[in-house]
């Protein structure tokens, strides 16, 4: 199945979800990827490409390396092997993996093509979509980055042969995500359905893909419907942050953080209390996290002010209005958001 994505400015590429097939590439090419994905994988996808010149940069594993020394390793192999403009790099792995590689492309040279070959649930059904790249610093998450589109993203379902349970539900909880803010119908298909069974998981990413695919070509550069996409973030960003990235996965602070946007909707009756608990159920049906201790509940509010989505000195927060459509808004009271985080506390 192919879903293509052509933004305002004419740039387009698709987004193939099936088994991998031959891949030529007239050019240079480097695989950036960590060992656990290289230690399963990667000789898998070495036998599937030809390029003139094909090497592979590990670096590694976790969040907590998302970082400018991880980029520079990257670029310095680039150097090495002495890239020019028209080669190329694969982000083979997770999120991480393709923010970063994401990143080091658009950089290099003052910027080169890189295609996402993701291999886990998450970064399948979203964070290999879109061209979001970047990384973290001291202040946050995603706070160095750019908009760098990628020339196609390559999904092949096989990988998630190895993904353990606990990244499969991460995944889980983006593609949730997916669904409370844009389909109610694809809602409750999820309700009905196992993800576990390789149909049901399959059909999952194609309608997350279709969904993400066309958000970004109403807003690439995330100026309007597009930070709905971002529902459950604000707070995951936090939680991510206060943790250092070594407790959650990325999608279970997403989980964590959807709870606590439901949580707000409800208190200023925007959603109904038994919308936010199906949520809740459909997030613990995949043992996704739902539940965060909060020890300084206004640190955890001043930290919103770093989320890339506020402005002015206001946060903005994605709220669901019900299941299958949200608002954006800038406009909640302080006292709100603190009495709903010491329900956290």
């Amino acid at each position: 199945m192919i879903v293509n994505i052509t933004l305002p400015d004419k740039t387009s590429y698709d987004i193939t979800i099936d088994r991998l097939n031959e891949i030529y590439y007239d050019t240079k090419v480097v695989i950036v990827t960590n060992p656990t994905v290289s230690g399963f994988h990667l000789e898998y996808l070495k036998q599937k490409i030809t390029a003139k010149q094909l090497s592979v940069v590990t670096i590694p594993d976790g969040e907590e390396y998302k970082n400018m020394q991880t980029i520079d390793s990257i670029l310095n192999h680039c150097f090495e092997h002495r890239l020019d403009r028209k080669s190329l790099l694969i982000a083979f792995g997770g999120g991480v993996i393709g923010d970063m590689t994401g990143f080091a492309s658009s950089i290099y040279q003052r910027g080169i093509s890189f295609v996402q070959i993701p291999t886990t649930l998450l970064s399948q059904v979203d964070a290999s979509v879109g061209g979001k790249t970047g990384i973290n610093n001291k202040y946050g998450k995603n706070l160095i980055g750019a908009f760098h589109q990628p020339k196609a993203v390559l999904i092949d379902p096989f990988f998630l042969t190895t993904l353990p349970k606990r990244e499969f539900s991460a995944g889980v909880a983006e593609i949730i995500k997916m669904a409370v803010t844009f389909n109610e119908n694809f809602f409750t298909w999820l309700e009905q359905n196992d993800l576990t069974q390789e149909e049901n998981i399959k059909i999952a990413i194609q309608k997350s893909v279709q969904t993400k695919a066309d958000v970004v070509i109403k807003d690439e550069k995330e100026n309007g419907i597009r930070a709905a996409l971002n529902y459950g973030h604000t707070f995951a960003h936090v939680i991510e942050n206060e943790t250092e990235y070594k407790t959650y996965l990325h999608g279970e602070a997403v989980g964590i953080g959807m709870i606590m946007a439901n949580e707000l909707s409800v208190k200023l009756g925007l959603m109904k209390e038994n919308e936010a608990l199906r949520i809740k159920k459909l997030l613990q049906k995949y043992d996704i996290p739902t539940s965060y201790k909060i020890k300084d509940v206004e640190n955890f509010y001043e930290h919103f002010f770093l989320d890339k989505k506020s402005l002015d000195n206001k946060i903005k927060f994605i709220l669901p209005n019900s299941i299958g459509g949200c608002v954006i808004t800038d406009e909640v009271k302080k006292e709100d958001v603190i009495e709903v985080l010491k329900v956290f506390n």
